[in-house]
């Protein structure tokens, strides 16, 4: 049986490969895919580890990097993420997930954007119009992962995924699919993961109501008639991910744990990122990595963060971790995360 497992794992990651160099192309698409924030990572300690994190995932956050990593979460495990992004716009990402033991692990999340009143402009009025307006972004999840076998773990994560301006709106439906195999390899981890499969989103409202003059050019002609917009369907931010996770220290208190992620997005050229993790005591961590290595003209780079681990009666913890990441020209990014683990 173990074997049959390790030969479907290895098909899988021989399939996403295949998939990737096939359908590669010169042609950059950035900016062709709505709803962006899924892109953004969710959990400090990932984003510390330059998103290197679908082998890694061992926590709550994997509803997010790998449902299948939900199955080495232990007890019931909550998380709040606060995320400080470019424009002056915040993030917030609440998860929890509580592990059923051979019934596998059930997760949950919510994303939300903080996007402050804006002025409504025109030609004409160029200072406002004296009306505000707002911007959201909303992201539901429930996921469900299993394991196979003691080595051998998949998880799926389905998403409703909500967007509005103004007096539009937009909804889609998605899902995350993963895996996660401890190899024979000194326990080093192969994983795979696609998010953002789904279907497209398209805004739709009260703003596209407007009144057309079908002939502006003559006079005495109904110059307001009601007309409808037509707005385009758009894609999901489709992600292929490949990751490996290795841990060549244990010594004592000490860990050290490096990993790699290979990422095949539709939205952009492929791109590697790395990063790593030391732990005294499973109480200090300090994290680091590179974010889309070989990816040309990109704004992220290197990444830093450290974490702090309180256990409370000894059945329950109190994680904190921060994370800063480069994003060149832009704003730096930074994340706050509290964690409670029972």
């Amino acid at each position: 049986m173990k074997n049959k497992i390790f030969t479907i794992a290895v098909f899988v990651f021989c399939l996403n490969t295949l998939f990737a160099q096939t359908f590669k192309s010169d042609v950059s698409k950035r900016g062709t895919t709505a709803a962006p924030f899924l892109s953004i990572g969710q959990g400090a300690r990932a984003v510390a580890m330059g998103s290197a994190f679908a082998g890694v995932a061992n926590d709550v956050s994997a509803v997010y990097w790998n449902p299948a990593g939900l199955t080495s979460a232990e007890g019931f495990q909550m998380m709040f993420d606060h995320t400080t992004w470019i424009a002056d716009i915040k993030y917030n990402f609440l998860a929890a997930s509580y592990n059923l033991g051979g019934y596998g692990a059930v997760g949950f999340s919510f994303t939300s954007s903080s996007i402050g009143d804006m002025k409504v402009t025109t030609i004409d009025q160029p200072g406002g119009t004296g009306e505000t307006f707002s911007a959201s972004d909303v992201a539901i999840s429930l996921a469900y992962a299993m394991q196979l076998t003691d080595r051998f773990s998949i998880g799926i994560n389905p998403k409703f995924i909500y967007q509005s301006i103004w007096k539009m709106n937009a909804t889609a439906f998605a899902f995350d699919i993963g895996v996660k195999y401890i190899t024979p390899f000194d326990d080093a981890v192969l994983a795979m993961s696609i998010s953002n499969f789904g279907t497209k989103i398209q805004l739709l409202g009260n703003s596209n109501l407007v009144l057309h003059d079908l002939d502006p050019g003559t006079t005495g002609n109904n110059g307001k008639i009601p007309a409808y917009l037509e707005t385009g369907a758009w894609s999901l931010p489709l992600n292929f991910r490949v990751g490996i996770n290795y841990t060549p220290v244990r010594i004592d208190r000490h860990k050290l744990t490096v990993a790699a992620d290979a990422s095949h997005p539709s939205d952009d050229y492929e791109s590697v990122n790395l990063g790593a993790e030391y732990s005294f005591n499973n109480f200090l961590f300090i994290r680091g990595g590179y974010k889309s290595l070989f990816l040309e003209d990109s704004e992220e780079s290197f990444t830093l963060g450290f974490g702090v681990r309180q256990s409370l009666m000894n059945n329950a913890a109190i994680l904190l971790d921060y994370a800063y990441q480069s994003f060149g020209r832009f704003s730096d990014i930074q994340k706050f995360t509290l964690s409670v683990n029972f």
